[in-house]
């Protein structure tokens, strides 16, 4: 079929065959498929939603453009799984979900992000460790691995190719809110990596991608819907982002709450529950637990022992960083040299927030992106972030503190947090909401 038949089809609603689809996607990789045809399906599929069948079709085809990992030959002795948020402000999940899973015997090819918007990327978090290698070659990555059981890492130029093509011309086109792309896009990647099962950290509220609920449990829903249909056990948990998660936001500072959890210390609960709620459904997506309690009890067990540590600082030390980052992490994590305390106009108690401004505020001290040509600086952020429903004052507890290197960016991100925060009287009652709000599957 020519190329602009199947856009007519999509345009016209009609159904497209898997082969219809995956002749399209190779187009596009090999480059019989222009620019102008891809934008106009990607379009076509912003206004005409696929079926589950079509999207299925598409993600797989997607996924098998390039390579994909094999892992049947390197004799791991566990499952293959892997964990994906779509992102919010101060999550570090990852950072100590992985090494907790690898300690349980599961192995972690975590392919991951850059940071753009107000959310940052994981990729960015790992490099504020010096010498660490986020993007290494396929060989590198396998190797690492099977030897220390995860590898937080960056997907090759090889993995879903066609992922990469689409994706930057959606950004242009104004079709990234496509919840068929969005699905298609994050689990192209995943399956293309190999993987025995995944489970998904979909976020809501102000700090998050999509902050509407129904919005976000749609994307919940055709992630989990299209991973099963494609092969590969997924499960999904809705979790709340209308405050930080954790106490920080931004590269090292986000590097150094991670190692401080590993090393049971300023664990903050919301932070806790999520990580090992993850960890329990990868657990039992890969049968390493008999069921989701056993996977708490595993996973909590492997972090109070400290084996979760030693697996990320082999892993740290195998990509290239310091041979043991969770003794020498203060001085290995370099921060910014200019601390500013921002204090609330009137004492009082934190009745909301508005986390993207806190994102942003990350991004005006260069710890973020606007474009992705941007450099990032590591050593920005935001420390000490206040909750909901905590006390704060004009003196002595802050809203949080800044950490710059340039007083003028200082100020820009000061009036972010400023407006960022709600202070109600001193005394109010503020309702605690759960950070986790609904499991789904498939």
């Amino acid at each position: 079929m020519l190329t602009q038949e199947i856009i007519i089809r999509r345009r016209e609603k009609l159904p497209l065959s898997a082969d219809n689809i995956k002749q399209f996607i190779n187009g596009i990789v090999d480059g019989s498929v222009g620019e102008g045809q891809v934008a106009a399906f990607c379009m076509t599929a912003c206004l005409n939603p696929l079926s589950r069948e079509e999207r299925v079709a598409l993600t797989l085809a997607m996924a098998h453009s390039g390579i994909t990992l094999d892992w049947s030959a390197d004799d791991l002795g566990g499952p293959v799984l892997d964990k994906h948020s779509t992102g919010g402000v101060g999550d570090k999940v990852s950072l100590m979900l992985a090494p907790m899973i690898a300690a349980c015997g599961g192995y972690v090819p975590m392919l991951s992000g850059r940071g753009l918007g107000h959310t940052g990327g994981t990729l960015d978090k790992m490099d504020s460790i010096p010498g660490y290698v986020s993007q290494p070659d396929l060989p590198t990555i396998k190797r690492v691995v099977k030897s220390c059981g995860a590898a937080i890492i960056g997907a090759t130029k090889d993995l879903a190719p066609a992922d990469r093509t689409m994706y930057a011309i959606r950004d242009v086109t104004g079709t990234v809110e496509s919840l068929d792309l969005i699905t298609a896009s994050i689990l192209s990647k995943k399956m293309a990596a190999g993987l025995s099962g995944l489970a998904m950290d979909v976020k809501f509220g102000s700090g998050a991608f999509m902050q509407d609920y129904g919005d976000a449990r749609a994307l919940a829903d055709s992630i989990v819907g299209v991973a099963n249909g494609g092969g590969l056990p997924c499960t999904a948990l809705m979790t709340d982002m209308n405050q930080a998660l954790g106490r920080t936001a931004g590269n090292a500072v986000e590097v150094r709450e991670a190692i401080q959890f590993l090393r049971n210390e300023n664990i903050d609960l919301r932070l806790y529950d999520v990580t090992i709620d993850l960890c329990a459904e990868m657990l039992v997506l890969g049968t390493l637990a008999k069921d989701l309690e056993d996977g708490r009890k595993k996973s909590a067990a492997v972090l109070a022992n400290g084996m979760a540590a030693e697996y990320f600082a082999r892993m740290v030390s195998a990509l290239g960083g310091p041979a043991n980052i969770i003794e020498t992490y203060e001085s290995d994590l370099k921060l910014a040299p200019l601390h500013h305390a921002v204090y609330a106009g009137t004492d009082g108690v934190v009745s909301a927030i508005d986390v993207r401004k806190l994102g942003y505020a990350v991004i005006e001290l260069d710890g973020g992106r606007r474009l992705v040509s941007d450099k990032v600086d590591h050593s920005t952020g935001l420390v000490d972030i206040a909750g909901l429903g905590e006390n704060v004052d004009t003196k002595n507890a802050p809203l949080c503190v800044i950490l710059g290197t340039d007083q003028a960016k200082i100020a820009k991100a000061e009036q972010l947090v400023r407006d960022a925060f709600v202070i109600a009287p001193k005394g109010t009652a503020i309702e605690a909401t759960p950070v986790l709000r609904e499991r789904i599957t498939a």
